[in-house]
Formats: structure tokens, sequence, C-alpha cells
């Protein structure tokens, strides 16, 4: 399994935990005591892992969490809310990818690269400062890709009730047909980008990834 390593399990722990926890969170302050009930107002693992999608994250590095119930009927503006709650999980990602921007910084210039690493293209840091660097260098890509992922508007993506809040009332029903669908059109996308090479995924998530990173670059 190649990706059966310490700072890369640990990296997809805190990302996928803090993004259910942040949907829980968001969902129960605005009215909706459905995750409380679940057990999802937490942050272990446990609570939020999918054994199947966690399987996949070890085996091809792409998996999935246990989604957290929500029940709109619970939020005094549910089409507002819901998109509240929905935005939650890829904006803790994104905060989380900014610390561990600002941990890579700083590392990078309160231990600079000598010469002698350069001759041997290995530098010479502690056998735990290099853990933390592996760990903040996952943490940095894996919670960028997972905000990126789940923005797509494809349900049963983030995305799909982040747009919902756009959509007309009087074309509601049709966008409630294209809900009912979404499954497979993801399905098909990540078929697409496996079996017949078209990235289209890869040009979604890496364009987000590179346009955040710059963005980070100029606030660092």
């Amino acid at each position: 399994m190649p990706f059966l390593n310490p700072p890369f399990i640990i990296s997809i722990l805190i990302a996928i935990s803090v993004h259910e926890w942040a949907h829980a969170v968001t969902a129960y302050k605005l009215g909706d005591p459905t995750p409380k009930y679940a057990g999802r107002l937490t942050l272990n693992p446990i609570a939020h892992i999918d054994p199947m999608g966690a399987l996949m994250f070890l085996i091809v590095g792409f998996g999935w969490a246990k989604p957290v119930p929500v029940d709109s009927r619970y939020f005094r503006h549910p089409k507002r809310d819901l998109a509240l709650t929905a935005i939650a999980g890829p904006a803790s990602n994104l905060v989380l990818a900014f610390f561990a921007f600002v941990g890579l910084t700083t590392l990078a210039h309160t231990h600079p690269i000598t010469f002698d690493d350069l001759l041997t293209g290995s530098p010479s840091y502690t056998s735990g400062m290099k853990v933390l660097i592996l760990i903040l260098q996952s943490s940095l890509f894996i919670n960028l890709a997972l905000m990126a992922f789940n923005l797509l508007p494809v349900p049963p993506l983030d995305g799909s009730n982040i747009l919902r809040m756009f959509i007309p009332a009087r074309l509601e029903y049709r966008y409630d047909r294209f809900l009912q669908i979404g499954p497979w059109i993801l399905i098909g996308l990540i078929l697409f980008e496996s079996i017949l090479l078209i990235p289209i995924l890869s040009v979604w998530v890496h364009g987000i990834m590179g346009a955040v990173l710059s963005v980070f670059g100029m606030l660092v």
C-alpha cells in the first residue's frame, strides 16, 4: 500500500476529522441537533471514519469519510444554512492547510539548508524534524486537495449544497433531479480520470491548489 506511511495517515485522519467536525458543529449551531444525536460533535477520528473509504485512502490515496447527517428542516433559513454547513468543511481544510504552510515556511527560515545539504541532497535535520516536515507537507497538500475536491458542484460533494443556495426557486425541482443523478456523474468523472486519462478532476483540483498556494505565498 503506497500510502501506508505515518505522516500520510496522521495528516488524513486530522483532515477528515476536522472537516466532518466542522460540518457537524456548524449544523448544530444553526439549530440542527441531528449531528449531536449521531455523535459527530467530536474530533475523534473513529466517529468519522468510513471503513471502505479509509481503505481506499490507504490503497490509492483517495477515499471518503462518513457524511454528517443533517436535517435542514431544523434550520431557520434552510438554503442559506445548508450552504453554510456545507462550506464549513472545505473552509476548515483551508485553515489547516494555511497553518501547515506557515509551519513549513517558519521551518525553512529557522532551519536553513547548508552547503553540505545541497551536495548530498539530504537536509541534515534530526529525525524528529524530518517527521514534522513530512507531516506538514502531507497536511498542506491533503487539506488543499480535500478542499478543492469537495468544492466540486456535484452531489454528494459539498459544492452541490453551496451551489443550491444560488438556484432560483423556480428551478429547484430541476436541481433536485440533478442531485439524484449527481453521484453517477461523479463516478463517471472518476472513471474518465483513471481509465480514459481525461484530466477533468486533476485540472479542477490542481488549479484550485495552485491558486491557493499563490495566495498563501503572498500572505506569509
